[in-house]
């Protein structure tokens, strides 16, 4: 299963998850990369949207790749075979620079405000595809901490492994294709680029526009 882009994968993945609409979820996108999948959840789910930014801690030798990853909240998800043998002075340190990067974020991409509040509602958080599932599982830690009725994640990649990891955390999770040669994100994209944060900004003006119209 290709995608075209990711407007094209987000719509196919709003069509798989109309039956939580009557819900009125909150859909919280991972940025960069799956903002405008949340996007086009939200609308044809008549959701809240938001921004929910979780950081990677990537290698020091190979960024490419991660031991665990961070919420903005700080909630850690930590692999621990992949860390062993990082000194506790390198893992601080890497936990430091991607909390700096997560206060850039919120500053750039939300304006500094708080995260819309999740306690009592079902959450969707969105990505456009998950690896190694670090990240999600750091979003997954947020929503739980801060007190979410139900947690579904959805995404329209990931391996058939981190599929029935995730599905052990969460009430539901929400997946297009699991193909068996999984190897990164970016193959299930016929157009894949690096998602910058001015297109995060234009998608989230196009939110607040469509939400006016919508809701006025």
């Amino acid at each position: 299963m290709i995608f075209r882009d990711r407007k094209e994968a987000g719509r196919y993945l709003a069509e798989a998850l109309m039956r939580y609409k009557a819900e009125h979820p909150v859909v919280l996108a991972i940025p960069r990369g799956g903002v405008e999948l949340g996007f086009e959840v939200a609308k044809a789910l008549d959701a809240d949207f938001d921004l929910l930014i979780a950081r990677k801690l990537p290698f020091p030798d190979n960024p490419e790749s991660g031991f665990g990853a961070i919420a903005e909240d700080g909630s850690l998800y930590i692999i621990k075979e992949a860390a062993w043998y990082l000194s506790q002075t390198i893992v601080e340190r890497i936990i430091a620079q991607q909390q700096e990067e997560i206060r850039r974020r919120i500053a750039t991409l939300r304006g500094g405000r708080e995260l819309i509040p999740v306690e009592g509602r079902t959450v969707i958080l969105v990505d456009d595809g998950i690896a190694m599932g670090s990240t999600m599982h750091a979003a997954i830690a947020y929503c739980r901490n801060h007190g979410a009725a139900k947690i579904v994640v959805a995404a329209p990649v990931t391996s058939a492994r981190v599929k029935a990891q995730l599905a052990r955390e969460v009430d539901d999770v929400v997946i297009l294709t699991t193909p068996p040669d999984f190897h990164a994100v970016a193959q299930v994209y016929a157009n894949w680029y690096d998602v910058s944060d001015e297109e995060v900004l234009e998608i989230m003006r196009a939110w607040e526009v469509w939400r006016r119209e919508h809701r006025s």
